[in-house]
């Protein structure tokens, strides 16, 4: 790929960066792009990105809020790439990855969520996030700060509970931050 088509891919979040200094230090993005790679379908909602900090991760998005349609194209993404290569698994610990936060089902179910009242409100949105075991990230991925009102929230828990329940709990703490946002209202400073 041409640099302009990196740049392009970063910036509409389908492309990781190289701006995590963890992974930087770690060696992550050396000899970028030999032995890394994306696939994705014609549609931009599947992807696949070889050799980022996991092996292999496996990315199913879309804009509009319906968890239900991106799980259920993940499911059949995976499923169709388990008829031709095995994961590695271990039966304590679930599937392997390189990132250890990644450990169990490895599922990461995430939301770019804009909640311009809650991020005056932090202490608020950090109460919602730890009820329901969620992660808030910067919009632009790991690593890129938290600035803003627009964040990237995820479930926090990935061994103990299943792919559904990792899904489930991410959804209803979405709605519950949806639900704090709309009952918040401004305070105008003079």
């Amino acid at each position: 790929m041409t640099e302009a088509e990196e740049v392009n891919l970063i910036e509409n979040h389908l492309l990781y960066n190289h701006s995590n200094t963890s992974s930087r230090s770690a060696g992550v993005y050396r000899n970028w792009p030999k032995n890394r790679g994306i696939f994705m379908n014609k549609t931009k909602t599947f992807l696949i990105w070889i050799s980022e900090t996991d092996h292999i991760r496996i990315i199913s998005m879309q804009a509009g809020g319906r968890i239900d349609e991106v799980y259920w194209r993940l499911v059949k993404g995976v499923r169709l790439m388990e008829e031709r290569i095995r994961f590695a698994r271990n039966e304590r610990l679930g599937y392997l990855t390189f990132c250890p936060t990644n450990l169990g089902t490895t599922l990461r179910a995430s939301v770019h969520i804009k909640i311009p009242k809650l991020s005056a409100n932090k202490n608020l949105l950090e109460t919602v996030c730890e009820k329901y075991n969620l992660q808030v990230r910067g919009y632009h991925g790991d690593g890129t700060g938290i600035f803003g009102d627009t964040y990237d929230i995820s479930n926090k828990r990935r061994m103990g509970v299943t792919e559904i329940q990792a899904v489930v709990e991410m959804t209803n703490g979405i709605q519950a931050i949806i639900k704090e946002e709309e009952n918040l209202s401004y305070t105008i400073i003079d």
